[in-house]
C-alpha cells in the first residue's frame, strides 16, 4: 500500500517540510548558495514540486512556471518517503536507477545536503500531519 493516499496529502506534507526547512537557520543555505532551480516530478501519487533557490527563502511551487530548471528529477512518492526517513540512501536510489534525472550529475549531487537537512525534519512533519509512522 502506498504511503500517501493522494496528491493532496503529499502536497500538504511537502509544503510543511519546506516551510520548516526555510525556518530552520542554515538548513537551506548550501542549496541557496548553488542558486538552482529544481523540478521534482513525483509519481504515485502525482505531484510537481518546483524549488527555486535563487533567493532565500527557497520558493516552493506546485505547478510548472515555464522557467527551465537546472535539474529535473522523477521518483516515486514511496521512494522519496524512504529517502527522507533515512531508510533508503539517496546515492543508492540514484545509482540504482530509481531516480531519473535530466541535468548534470554534479548538480544532482549538490542536493545531497538539502536532503540531509530534510531528513532531520521529515519524521516530525509526517507524524504531525497525522500519518502512520510504520512505513
Amino acid at each position: 500500500m502506498a504511503v500517501y493516499p493522494d496528491s493532496k496529502t503529499l502536497k500538504s506534507v511537502m509544503a510543511e517540510l519546506f516551510d520548516r526547512l526555510n525556518n530552520t537557520p542554515g538548513a537551506a543555505d548550501d542549496f541557496v548558495k548553488n542558486n538552482m532551480i529544481v523540478s521534482l516530478y513525483i509519481d504515485d501519487p502525482k505531484l510537481f514540486l518546483g524549488l527555486d533557490a535563487r533567493q532565500k527563502p527557497v520558493k516552493l511551487s506546485f505547478s510548472p512556471d515555464g522557467v527551465k530548471p537546472d535539474l529535473a528529477i522523477r521518483l516515486d512518492a514511496d521512494l522519496l518517503h524512504g529517502i527522507l526517513l533515512g531508510t533508503v540512501r539517496l546515492r543508492d536510489a540514484y545509482f540504482g536507477g530509481q531516480i531519473k534525472t535530466k541535468g548534470s550529475i554534479f548538480k544532482a549531487m549538490k542536493l545531497a545536503d538539502l536532503f540531509r537537512q530534510a531528513e532531520k525534519l521529515y519524521p516530525d512533519v509526517f507524524k504531525d500531519q497525522g500519518l502512520l509512522t510504520d512505513h
